[in-house]
């Protein structure tokens, strides 16, 4: 039925759509630690699970800290909907583009 559809496309845009902008903006704002993380990757090669922890845990502490903030959940939520809106309003999907914040 038509609510079965608007449900099941509420849940992918709150399970996967929202999640994605979440990912892309965290990665951008813990870049200095992605950085940091991929530096030591490469220096170190196969020894990377061993001698990047330092690195690694660094991004994920970071990563996990936007993702489990709920204002930060608030704004990608918002970020997407205004995309929505452009989308239903022209037809035309938006490019992949760094996303700045505020925060």
């Amino acid at each position: 039925t038509c609510l079965e559809k608007a449900e099941k496309h509420r849940h992918v845009e709150k399970d996967v759509l929202i999640p994605v902008i979440m990912r892309d903006r965290a990665k951008e704002l813990c870049s200095d630690k992605v950085q940091a993380f991929t530096k030591c990757c490469k220096e170190t090669g196969f020894l990377m699970v061993v001698k990047c922890r330092k690195e690694n845990t660094a991004l994920k502490d970071c990563l996990v800290g936007y993702y489990s903030d709920p204002s930060f959940y608030e704004e990608c939520k918002t970020e997407y909907l205004k995309q929505r809106e452009e989308y239903r309003a022209t037809g035309i999907k938006k490019k992949k583009q760094k996303i700045t914040s505020n925060i």
